[in-house]
């Protein structure tokens, strides 16, 4: 859906509907489907029982991790690190190190323009905080303390974003569409290699970030996940790669990592679409439509 309701419209009821769905009875969070489901051997299991969380296992678990080696993700300056809340000091908002070798000259010039802001005491725009759809790869980088869940079954593989109900779904074993209507989470079309979860999108619009930092992309962003469980199933890691040759030199590559949580059933949170300008400073517009898209 590329525009939105109220909270007391279509949107509410829509979100309710869905986190409804997957909570109750037979819709429950399903546990990955079984060898003789698939035809395969077994595939990796991301969701066990339905109380299976996956929190980012960092206190800076909203910014990518740096690959082993090659082109990385956008960061905080070395001299001017990102510092969240809660670790005993100062916190920081982002400021984007516009000198990564990644970034097309116009990505780096509108970049530069929020980190003055920044510098302004202005406050950065934080896609969670407005309400709006995180996108792909910003999916995986969209909360820091909120969880995220998997629902498996053999021709779907569903993604939920606790916060503000940010759902993704990913059709396993099919090839793209041959045209693709761009949208928040473009078309994500998924397979199992031995114990990971490849999941290839396209067709993604150009109104999201790819990270926190503001990193802009264009509409030629064609993204690969692998999701894998590592270290005795304790932890999630999932590798992201990034190719669009409209805001980006070259491909680049990132890691996230959640750590396992066996006790954090989900629950229904949704966007606080009240947050409003209170304390007199700009702020990215809350998405709105007067009817729904579809």
């Amino acid at each position: 859906m590329s525009n939105f309701v109220s909270r007391a419209g279509l949107q509410t009821r829509l979100a309710s509907c869905v986190l409804a769905l997957l909570l109750c009875g037979g819709a429950a969070l399903y546990p990955a489907p079984a060898a003789e489901e698939t035809g395969t051997a077994a595939v990796p299991n991301f969701a066990p029982d339905r109380s299976t969380a996956w929190i980012p296992d960092r206190p800076t678990g909203d910014d990518f991790l740096p690959p082993v080696d090659g082109p990385g993700p956008v960061m905080s300056p070395k001299d001017r690190p990102y510092v969240p809340n809660g670790r005993g000091q100062q916190s920081t908002y982002r400021i984007a190190d516009v000198t990564n070798p990644i970034l097309k000259p116009w990505a780096v010039e509108q970049m530069k323009k929020a980190n003055d802001a920044v510098v302004a005491g202005k406050v950065p725009y934080i896609t969670r905080e407005r309400c709006w759809p995180a996108g792909v790869p910003g999916f995986t980088v969209y909360t820091r303390v909120q969880p995220i869940y998997f629902l498996q079954t053999p021709k779907v593989v569903v993604i939920v974003n606790e916060l503000n109900a940010q759902v993704r779904h990913i059709h396993m074993n099919v090839p793209h569409s041959a045209r693709v209507t761009p949208s928040w989470y473009g078309e994500s079309v998924g397979r199992y290699e031995g114990d990971a979860l490849v999941i290839d999108t396209i067709g993604l619009n150009d109104k999201t970030f790819v990270d926190n930092y503001r990193t802009p992309h264009t509409n030629q962003i064609h993204v690969v996940e692998q999701f894998k469980v590592i270290e005795e199933g304790k932890t999630l890691q999932g590798t992201v790669t990034v190719d669009d040759p409209g805001a980006f030199n070259m491909p680049w590559s990132a890691i996230q990592r959640w750590r396992r949580v066996s006790d954090r059933p989900l629950t229904e949170v949704m966007c606080a679409e009240n947050n409003f300008d209170f304390f007199n400073y700009d702020v990215a517009p809350i998405p709105q439509a007067d009817k729904p898209d579809f």
